[in-house]
C-alpha cells in the first residue's frame, strides 16, 4: 500500500525557517518524484518543489527558488523541504506527493497518483 506522510507543520514568525519531512512506504521509493505543494484558502494547490532521484531532475516553483531547498535521504525514504526566509503568504497546506506513472517532476498537481494528507504551515507575527 502506498503512502505519504508529512510532518513538521507549525506555527512560526515571518523570516522563520522550517522543516518539513515527507515519508513514503510502499514503492520503490527511489524511482519515482516526490513533490511538495501547496494550497491557501480560496487559492489553487501550486507545485512548491519536486525532486527525482531516478533521473536528477529537481523543480522549483520560481518564486520560491533561493527560500526552498528540497532534499532527500533515500536510506529513511523521505523528502525534506527546508524553507527559509518565510513570508506570510507562505501560509498554506503543504501536501506531499508522488507519481507511480512517470519517473520525473512536474509542477502540475495531475502528474502525481498518490498524496499525504497535508501539514499547515501559518506564518504570523
Amino acid at each position: 500500500q502506498v503512502q505519504v506522510v508529512e510532518s513538521g507543520g507549525g506555527l512560526v514568525q515571518p523570516g522563520s525557517s522550517l522543516r518539513l519531512s515527507c515519508t513514503a512506504s510502499g514503492f520503490t521509493y527511489d524511482y519515482y518524484p516526490i513533490a511538495w505543494f501547496r494550497q491557501a484558502p480560496g487559492k489553487e494547490r501550486e507545485g512548491v518543489s519536486c525532486i527525482s532521484h531516478r533521473d536528477g531532475s529537481t523543480y522549483y516553483l520560481d518564486s520560491k527558488k533561493g527560500r526552498f531547498t528540497i532534499s532527500r535521504d533515500n536510506a529513511k525514504n523521505t523528502v525534506y523541504l527546508q524553507m527559509n526566509s518565510l513570508k506570510p503568504e507562505d501560509t498554506a497546506v503543504y501536501y506531499c506527493a508522488t507519481s507511480l506513472t512517470y519517473y520525473y517532476c512536474s509542477g502540475s498537481p495531475g502528474h502525481y497518483d498518490y498524496w499525504g494528507q497535508g501539514t499547515q504551515v501559518t506564518v504570523s507575527s
